[in-house]
Order: C-alpha cells, then sequence, then structure tokens
C-alpha cells in the first residue's frame, strides 16, 4: 500500500452544547494539525499517488472555509455537535468533493483519510475507502 500524506492546520472556535462535554459545552477554541493521508494500491503511470503540492491545496481549500471561524455561526453547523470526530468525516467528504470538482481520476485510489490531531495526546480520524 502506498500512502501520500500532507499535513496543514487549522484554527475554530465552538461550543459542544450537551452535558457529557464539561467545560467544553461553553464557547472555547482548538488548534487542530490536520493529517490527510491519501493511499493507493498503485501508483499511476508517474509513479505517484496523488501530486503532493495538488493534495495540500485542496486541503487547504478545504480548511479555508471553516479556519478562524466560530464553527457554530456557520448555517449548516445550526445545532450540530461539531467534535473533532465530526470535522474529521466533514474535512474527508469536502476534499473529495474538491477531487471530484477537478475531475480527478479517483480509481487508483484505496482510501482517504483524514486525522485531526487536538493535541499531542488526543486525535480522532475518518477513513472513507474508496472503489
Amino acid at each position: 500500500m502506498f500512502e501520500v500524506k500532507v499535513t496543514k492546520n487549522m484554527f475554530i472556535a465552538h461550543s459542544l452544547n450537551d452535558d457529557l462535554f464539561g467545560p467544553a459545552k461553553n464557547l472555547h477554541g482548538a488548534t487542530y494539525i490536520i493529517d490527510l493521508i491519501v493511499a493507493s494500491n498503485h501508483l499511476t503511470q508517474q509513479n505517484i499517488v496523488i501530486d503532493i503540492d495538488l493534495a495540500s491545496k485542496l486541503l487547504e481549500e478545504c480548511i479555508s472555509q471553516y479556519n478562524y471561524k466560530n464553527l457554530d455561526d456557520i448555517p449548516e453547523f445550526q445545532n450540530v455537535l461539531t467534535t473533532t470526530e465530526f470535522m474529521a468525516k466533514k474535512l474527508t467528504e469536502d476534499f473529495i468533493n474538491k477531487l471530484k470538482e477537478i475531475d480527478f481520476n479517483t480509481k487508483n485510489l484505496y482510501s482517504i483519510k483524514m486525522i485531526l490531531n487536538e493535541s499531542h495526546i488526543a486525535s480522532a480520524s475518518y477513513l472513507t475507502l474508496l472503489n
């Protein structure tokens, strides 16, 4: 299995309006170090999984709609618990949509995984298998 990983960061504010989350129920900030991992069983004719610069640019586009924003203020997230797990899935879906927008041929890809690292001791991720 071949993998390409690119890393970016994202700064958000949000509240998790449920007593389960204790103090995080209130408005607070989070700094995510995001690892995007794109995997394939085979390399392309150019001996790559995906161009690293392309993956990095598309990830940056996905992040830009949430970066330095209060997620509670984004209409699609109204009454949604924007947990780290939820955001990992959302960013994965956004990345796949960006690939579709540019007509990227995903038939060679095996999976896409988005890891949101909240700190050196905590992270959450979402993995989607393709094809």
